[in-house]
């Protein structure tokens, strides 16, 4: 059995009050698979890049038993490239530069030895893609998560909401949620979200937490303080892979263990800000992550007396 991870990889230039960099790795793909395979060592992973992709990065996949099989290399063509540039704030960002490249008319391309996906992430890319990757699979994962963004509630809503009902957790920002649903209190749209077709709602709230929502209850994840933030840039996505990945790992779907996986994705969030790109989260150590997530759990911990 596997993990699919369906999304960018691409490349990213950023800009923040902490520094620039020129073309670096990034992509929703990059960051969800490598934050999974901290936890599970079946990842596979499905995306494009072009023939200007260093083979150098591919081996780091490898390296973390990502399996490459589904990255298609265009020939004579240029891989996704996103500009940004962040604010003061580090919450708000404006983009410079969108060059789809051989994202445009991305395939999404199944393997056969991919058909075992037992835990697919769907990356934030076009609903349309999303479900093309879903119906293409012979057999339904057991756990299906996906991730998107206003963009496409503003353009292609119709799309959206039949993907949303094909998935069983959800993942977006607040405002997003605000947005689909219409509703300003947190609880009011996810009950109303929920009604869409997912049985699980994640609301990222960035350096204020996770909101989990599903089987009638609630769980509110805390950020962890940070001395430094770097760059924001994946820090989503990281967290959406460290979630999936955790997921597969203990095997079962229930609230419990997604109250776990979000602190888990969360920790691996954490140090994704710290530096810039992929480069804090593609080194880490198993220990490094235990000792963060156990900064969470004492974020939180308490006794009443």
């Amino acid at each position: 059995m596997s993990l699919l991870v369906i999304g960018t990889v691409a490349f990213d230039a950023i800009e923040t009050p902490f520094g620039k960099t020129d073309k670096i790795v990034g992509g929703a793909a990059t960051f969800a698979s490598l934050a999974a395979s901290y936890f599970y060592d079946k990842v596979k992973i499905v995306a494009v890049v072009g023939d200007d992709f260093p083979q150098s990065f591919i081996k780091d996949f490898n390296n973390h038993t990502i399996n490459t099989e589904g990255l298609q290399i265009k020939k004579g063509e240029k891989s996704f490239f996103w500009s940004g540039k962040y604010h003061n704030d580090m919450n708000t960002r404006d983009t410079l530069v969108t060059e789809l490249n051989v994202l445009a008319d991305f395939d999404p391309i199944i393997p056969a030895s991919y058909q075992d996906c037992e835990y697919l992430m769907l990356g934030n890319l076009t609903p349309q893609v999303q479900q093309t990757v879903i119906n293409r699979l012979k057999k339904r994962p057991k756990l299906v998560v996906m991730d998107t963004m206003n963009f496409w509630m503003d353009i292609a809503l119709d799309d959206l909401l039949a993907t949303i009902k094909m998935v069983d957790v959800l993942t977006i920002n607040d405002a997003e949620a605000r947005q689909l649903s219409g509703e300003y209190s947190l609880v009011k749209a996810a009950n109303k979200i929920l009604t869409m077709g997912p049985k699980y709602l994640i609301i990222k709230k960035g350096e204020h937490g996770a909101l989990l929502f599903g089987e009638g209850k609630i769980f509110a994840a805390p950020a962890l303080p940070l001395e430094e933030v770097f760059d924001p840039t994946g820090a989503g996505d990281t967290f959406a892979g460290g979630f999936i990945g955790y997921m597969a790992k203990v095997g079962s779907v229930n609230f419990a263990n997604m109250k776990n996986a979000i602190i888990f994705g969360s920790a691996l969030a954490s140090f994704c800000v710290e530096k810039f790109g992929t480069e804090k989260i593609v080194n880490l150590t198993q220990e490094e992550i235990a000792a963060r997530v156990q900064e969470f759990v004492s974020l939180s911990k308490f006794e009443i007396i």
